[in-house]
This record gives C-alpha cells, sequence and structure tokens, in this order.
C-alpha cells in the first residue's frame, strides 16, 4: 500500500515540477531521416511493468483513497505483461530496413540517464548521444521513450472522475547525432475505454481486452511514419 502511494505521488510530483519546463512541440518526420542508405540506430527504454495510474489524487490522504479505491485493478494490472510493448524495437529495424535504410537494433533497455544533459533548446534533444556514432557507425538514432503503461483513471481530490481506461504514453524520436536537432518527435498518448462493463474484477475482462489494444495502438502509431505510402 504505501509503495502503491508513494509511487503514485512521484508521479504526481513530477508532473507539477514538468509544468514549469515547456515540453518540446512535435517535429514531423523529415524525409532524409529514413531514406535509403541512411544509417539509423534503434533504441528502447525499459519498458515499465503494468501498473495502475492515478492523476489528479494530488494529496497524500487523496492518494492513499483512491490506491485503496482501485486496489484489486492494480493488483490486476502487475499480472499483465508488456512485452508487446517492447516488440516494437524489432519492428521499427524490420520497417526501416524494407525502406532500404541501414538499421541497427542497439541491445539492451536504453539508458538516456548516461548521456550528457545539453542546454534545453526548441528543436533540440536534451541529452548528448554523439558518441553512439562511432560506436555503431550510425548517423542518427530512433529512440522510443516509454513513460507508462496500465490502466489510468483521473481524480479531481478524494474523487474519481472517470472511469478507468487502458493506458498506454510512449515517444518516438529521431535525432541527427551530428546536430542534436530532432528529425522527429511524436508524443503518443492511447486511451482506450472497457469495451463493455469495467467494474468486473478480479480478471476485469473489458478493461484487459482495452489493454492489449491500447498497446497495438500504440504501436502503429509508432510504426506509420516510418512506413512507405502506397
Amino acid at each position: 500500500m504505501i509503495r502503491i502511494v508513494t509511487i503514485t505521488w512521484v508521479m504526481a510530483v513530477a508532473a507539477l515540477t514538468g509544468c514549469a519546463t515547456k515540453p518540446q512541440l512535435p517535429v514531423q518526420m523529415k524525409a532524409e531521416a529514413i531514406a535509403p542508405q541512411a544509417r539509423v540506430g534503434v533504441a528502447l527504454t525499459a519498458v515499465p511493468k503494468a501498473d495502475t495510474y492515478l492523476p489528479g489524487a494530488g494529496c497524500l490522504l487523496c492518494l492513499a483513497a483512491a490506491s485503496v479505491a482501485n486496489s484489486s485493478l492494480t493488483a490486476h494490472a502487475k499480472t499483465l505483461p508488456s512485452d508487446d510493448l517492447a516488440a516494437v524495437k524489432a519492428q521499427i529495424v524490420e520497417t526501416l530496413k524494407k525502406r532500404g535504410v541501414e538499421a541497427v537494433a542497439i541491445d539492451g533497455d536504453f539508458d538516456v540517464a548516461k548521456f550528457p544533459e545539453r542546454t534545453r533548446q526548441p528543436g533540440q534533444a536534451d541529452r548528448d548521444f554523439a558518441r553512439l556514432r562511432d560506436q555503431y557507425q550510425i548517423d542518427r538514432l530512433l529512440l522510443v521513450t516509454v513513460e507508462g503503461v496500465g490502466f489510468q483513471r483521473t481524480y479531481s481530490s478524494y474523487f474519481p472522475t472517470s472511469d478507468p481506461l487502458a493506458w498506454v504514453k510512449a515517444t518516438g524520436s529521431v535525432v541527427d547525432l551530428r546536430s542534436g536537432a530532432y528529425d522527429w518527435l511524436k508524443p503518443v498518448e492511447i486511451r482506450k475505454p472497457s469495451s463493455g462493463k469495467w467494474d468486473e474484477p478480479p480478471k476485469f475482462p473489458g478493461l484487459t481486452n482495452a489493454y492489449y489494444e491500447a498497446i497495438e495502438m500504440a504501436k502503429e502509431q509508432l510504426l506509420q511514419p516510418l512506413q512507405k505510402q502506397q
């Protein structure tokens, strides 16, 4: 119980402090980034385990009450695999190779924090990934950052303002390793309601179906800009 409350509290604080930093605007895919013979490394951050997220329950007592009210759903969320989302890295590599791109998968969970910070500028990556050029013989980094997966239920203090929804949040980006500029930046956030009644513990079949559908929808949104238009 304490762990659930603590995690949600940290997320709430992060959301509040994040408001002080102006988010990067989306960047449409530049043709040269995925042109034939482009050399692209494909990386994926660690995919979080599925969980329940309760934004809006802002005080400690609110968070505790919301966590108790959704404890069955949280217990179920923790049984759900998120491996299907991790498969997007291999799918991206395959998609790029079909375009003639020299794509290479960067093994393991990509840890952004291991790279030096850069002064935040519009259209520029916040980290310096330049050392990857020589390490992998690439010109660009295509990075998928997964921020959350599971279920989301919004709150206003103690009171829910929505039914739980299947939820996936991720960002796809391409960084030019010479300049540090974004050649592509696409935030993806999927919120999918249950196809039927949601409150059916302990297995929550309607929400569970929505969970897997949300993962597929997120992958489709990340892959679509990389695919050749017919």
